[in-house]
C-alpha cells in the first residue's frame, strides 16, 4: 500500500515540476541549507552526479577555450609565413606550415568532439538535476509530514498544561486564601505573640521536611 502511495506521490510531483525551472540544485546555497545531513545521505548518489556533470562541463568548456586560442596562434604563423616572402629556407618554411595545417586540423577535430558533448551535458544536467528535485520533495514532504503530527502532538501537550496550570493557579490561590484565614483566626484568638512563635514553628518544620 505504501509503495503504491509513494509512487502516486511520486507522480504528482513529476507533474508540478514540468515546465518549471528549476535551478541546478547543488549551485544553490539554499538548496544546502534546507537538507541536513540525513537527507543528504539519502541523494548523496544523484548530488554526486550532478556535480561530476558540471565538473566535466566546466572542463569541456576550459578546453574549448585552450583549443580555440592555440587554434588562433596555429593560423596566425600560418598565414605570417604565406606572407613572409623573405624567407630563406623555403623547405623549412612549407614543412612548418603544413604542420601547423595538421594541428589546425586536430584542433577542428578536438573542437567538434567537445562541442558535441558540450551539447549534450545541459540535457544529462536538466535530467539527473530534476531526479535530485524529486528526491528533494520526496524528503521535504516526509519531514513536513513528521513536524506535522510533531506539532500537533505538542498542541495538545499545551493545552494539556494550560488546563493543568489554570487548576493549579485556582488551587494556589484557594490555599493562600485558606492560609490567610487561618493567620487572621490565630492571631483574633492567640495575638500577636503567638502567632510570631507559630510563625517560626513553621519554617523549622519546613526547613526539616
Amino acid at each position: 500500500m505504501k509503495h503504491e502511495e509513494d509512487g502516486h506521490r511520486r507522480e504528482l510531483f513529476e507533474q508540478a515540476l514540468k515546465g518549471k525551472h528549476i535551478p541546478v540544485l547543488t549551485l544553490d546555497n539554499k538548496w544546502y541549507q534546507l537538507l541536513n545531513g540525513e537527507a543528504r545521505e539519502g541523494v548523496a548518489r544523484l548530488e554526486g552526479e550532478l556535480n561530476a556533470l558540471l565538473k566535466q562541463q566546466g572542463k569541456l568548456n576550459n578546453e574549448v577555450k585552450e583549443i580555440k586560442r592555440l587554434k588562433k596562434r596555429l593560423m596566425g604563423e600560418i598565414v605570417s609565413m604565406m606572407g613572409d616572402d623573405e624567407q630563406s629556407d623555403d623547405s623549412e618554411n612549407a614543412q612548418k606550415t603544413e604542420q601547423n595545417k595538421r594541428l589546425v586540423e586536430e584542433c577542428n577535430e578536438k573542437l567538434e568532439n567537445c562541442q558535441d558533448e558540450l551539447l549534450e551535458l545541459p540535457r544529462e544536467i536538466e535530467r539527473v538535476n530534476f531526479q535530485l528535485m524529486l528526491a528533494t520533495m520526496d524528503w521535504c514532504y516526509d519531514i513536513m509530514a513528521v513536524n506535522t503530527e510533531s506539532i500537533q502532538q505538542t498542541e495538545e501537550w499545551i493545552s494539556e498544561i494550560r488546563v493543568e496550570l489554570k487548576k493549579r493557579l485556582v488551587r494556589k490561590q484557594e490555599m493562600e486564601r485558606h492560609n490567610h484565614a487561618i493567620y487572621s483566626y490565630m492571631h483574633d484568638v492567640f495575638g500577636a505573640e503567638v502567632v510570631d512563635i507559630f510563625d517560626m514553628h513553621h519554617d523549622l518544620d519546613g526547613q526539616d521536611m
